[in-house]
């Protein structure tokens, strides 16, 4: 037999129980906005940390004002317009479209205006194939992968490259119709260099209304290529000496000015910086004891420069 204490204790916990408060709706909301600011803070910062683009970070931040303005009134049933957020980067090589496209569809889905947020990169390769049929499937395969999210389409000009009768027509075509087929599903991103996708967007005129933005990625500077160096070298865990130094901003002005036309700007200090540091260590490899201090200094005779790279743009 229970005894009557035993009997008011589970009495107790049941109600107990019964009075615990219910998990809020809107409670768990407001902390999924929370993260969701946070880690939109978190990406801001990240784009904010990039070195120079002080004209895209701008632009970027119009974007993010704008769609989230636009969402807002449309949930107050005010007069909205659409979110159309496909874009145009042009800019010459190393300017950080690629970073600033990865950086752009993240914070888009953190807004809510994409499902994903991940990118798909591709080029001229992965969406014309060599017979007929076979581009508009590749491109479709190219945008089924990015729904959700955004493609970026690098050296988008390459698709007119053969006039008429080539196969990159029907990818830009597949790609127009995709647009409007799941609009506000992905975002297209065409880049590439200025002049050559000048030329390809007065090919197609109809673009440029499906493409209502277009961001200017512009050449580093001197200096902000030498920030960039040193970044770069510290992420590795390397450190210049004054010599090294002089020698890396020497060598910067060198190249710009021999070949500003090839020069590929991060892209190229990114090369440099690698290839000093392959210099450091076969300077290195001669010495049978190596301190850590030695290990860490970069000094003059370790900065070398890369061999000037031509390309072509069709």
């Amino acid at each position: 037999m229970v005894s009557p204490t035993v009997l008011r204790k589970k009495r107790f916990a049941r109600i107990e129980r019964k009075t615990e408060p219910e998990p809020n709706p809107e409670s768990r909301n407001s902390g999924n906005r929370s993260s969701s600011e946070e880690r939109l803070q978190a990406l801001q910062e990240e784009l904010d940390a990039l070195i120079g683009l002080q004209s895209v970070k701008s632009t970027i931040r119009e974007i993010q004002a704008y769609a989230q303005i636009q969402r807002k009134r449309s949930a107050l049933q005010l007069t909205s317009q659409p979110i159309v957020l496909h874009t145009i980067f042009i800019g010459n090589p190393g300017t950080a479209k690629t970073t600033v496209a990865r950086l752009l569809s993240k914070m888009l889905a953190e807004m809510g205006i994409l499902e994903k947020g991940h990118t798909v990169e591709v080029e001229r390769a992965d969406l014309v194939a060599e017979y007929i049929g076979q581009t508009a499937h590749r491109t479709r395969e190219a945008i089924k992968k990015a729904m959700g999210g955004l493609l970026f389409v690098d050296e988008a000009y390459s698709l007119a490259r053969g006039g008429e009768r080539d196969f990159g027509k029907e990818a830009i075509d597949t790609l127009v119709k995709a647009m409007e087929d799941h609009r506000g599903q992905f975002v297209v991103v065409l880049a590439g260099y200025p002049e050559p996708m000048q030329a390809f967007l007065r090919t197609n005129p109809g673009l440029h209304s499906r493409f209502p933005l277009m961001i200017e990625f512009p050449d580093y500077t001197d200096v902000e290529l030498f920030k960039i160096a040193e970044s770069m070298f510290g992420q590795r865990q390397y450190v210049l000496s004054k010599g090294a130094r002089r020698r890396l901003a020497d060598l910067i002005r060198q190249m710009r000015s021999r070949d500003p036309i090839t020069f590929g700007n991060a892209r190229t200090i990114r090369n440099i910086v690698e290839k000093t540091i392959r210099m450091q260590a076969v300077r290195l490899m001669g010495k049978a004891n190596v301190s850590v201090d030695e290990l860490i200094t970069i000094l003059e005779q370790d900065v070398q420069g890369e061999s000037v790279r031509y390309r072509s743009y069709w």
